[in-house]
């Protein structure tokens, strides 16, 4: 039955849903009716990136779109300018309009690799919030009060620990439920830790008499590279979706077979049931866990790239890792004869640091020509080296 499978993908690792029974009345009206129905997503474009923690969010958006929602993309150009203040411990820096409008272009460019353009909507909302003018403000302030607000975990935290909540952190929740009622969504989608402010987008619905109460659903946050702390970009577990083919796969086939699983259940597009036989087979011996995260690294490649791009990342992958061979068109350098080894790397690229670069060295990341080395205090001698970090680092160094 089509309702059903529509609302078997729509729930697939979703961590929680408020109000699962409207989620199901929209999607009955739609097959039934053909009424569509209006899911938001909220950004705010505090950096031009997408990771594929971020996308997480974005393929649930794909899976309603299948289903028969309009989805509202809404960029958060107003909101943005005050920062969410969920799980910080300290009030974030104000950025200017004019940098929020440019990672927006960003954002969209990047969303619609996995949104249908034609069945979404893109909305900025200064567009309502520019115009609330101080007595709107006002009005909206008086929906809720301090005590409630102190209930969420962070502003609760830093009250107890004496730092500082400015006002204006306070409004943002406040705000971001006023684009529910401005926009009249039917249901909005955010991350596990936004339960707080989305629930306020119902709140407010109801006090504002929009006629409706949106439903919520929640996605977990996506572990990283490490399977451990959430993907991001500060703590370099990432896999940004504008990266380079290469580093895509390459990062994908870098994850345990654990948390590979994880990645095929949140960011896959297979059927679950297809999912599971896999994983029967790989518990049974009948497929080797690397075929199973090469078709993974292959499907998510190709998504953001295209099938031969993905083959070509595959191949170079196999060359690289598999037969161990150095990756051909090395960038270049040239130093002095003498040049400190960490300054090199620097130099080369490789490293961020020389402090980092030691750190590296004591671990034994670092090779020149494939030997490792050791010596955090060599001089390169004149000659041609190709210097390494990791498995995915190269340069060729011309000495002297």
């Amino acid at each position: 039955m089509p309702i059903q499978t529509a609302l078997r993908e729509i729930e697939r690792g979703c961590a929680e849903i408020i109000d699962r029974e409207r989620i199901e009345a929209l999607v009955h009206a739609f097959y039934e009716k053909g009424e569509p129905y209006y899911v938001k997503l909220g950004l705010d474009p505090t950096a031009p990136d997408l990771h594929l923690g971020h996308t997480v969010i974005l393929q649930k958006l794909a899976a309603f779109q299948r289903h028969g929602a309009i989805v509202q993309l809404l960029i958060g150009d107003f909101t943005a300018m005050i920062g969410d203040p969920t799980g910080k411990s300290e009030t974030r820096k104000v950025l200017d309009r004019e940098t929020v409008r440019k990672n927006a272009e960003t954002y969209k460019e990047q969303a619609f690799k996995i949104l249908d353009p034609e069945r979404t909507e893109v909305l900025f909302n200064s567009t309502w919030l520019d115009a609330l003018g101080a007595d709107g403000m006002i009005e909206l302030a008086t929906h809720y009060n301090v005590a409630r607000m102190l209930e969420r975990d962070d502003f609760e935290k830093r009250y107890k620990e004496g730092r500082s909540i400015a006002i204006s952190e306070f409004l943002y929740p406040l705000l971001q439920g006023y684009d529910s009622v401005a926009m009249k969504c039917d249901i909005e989608l955010g991350g596990t830790d936004q339960k707080f402010n989305l629930l306020m987008g119902r709140h407010l619905q109801r006090v504002y008499g929009v006629g409706k109460e949106q439903a919520v659903l929640m996605m977990p946050i996506l572990e990283g590279l490490d399977g451990v702390q959430k993907m991001s970009k500060s703590l370099g577990n990432y896999v940004g979706i504008a990266e380079p083919a290469e580093e895509i796969f390459a990062k994908l086939m870098s994850i345990s077979d654990e948390l590979m699983w994880r990645y095929y259940e949140l960011l896959s597009d297979r059927d679950l049931d297809e999912i599971a036989r896999m994983k029967e087979e790989v518990e049974a011996g009948t497929l080797h866990p690397k075929r199973a995260k090469e078709m993974l690294a292959f499907e998510i490649t190709a998504r953001f790239h295209d099938e031969a791009a993905a083959r070509r990342a595959q191949e170079a992958f196999e060359a690289l890792f598999k037969k161990r061979q150095i990756p051909e068109d090395l960038p270049e350098i040239s130093l002095p004869a003498g040049t400190w080894i960490c300054k090199a790397l620097v130099d080369a690229g490789l490293e961020p640091s020389t402090s980092q670069a030691r750190r590296d060295i004591r671990q034994g990341a670092v090779r020149i020509d494939q030997e490792k080395i050791s010596d955090e205090q060599l001089k390169l001698e004149p000659g041609e080296y190709v210097l390494q970090v990791g498995k995915r680092k190269f340069a060729k160094a011309k000495v002297g």
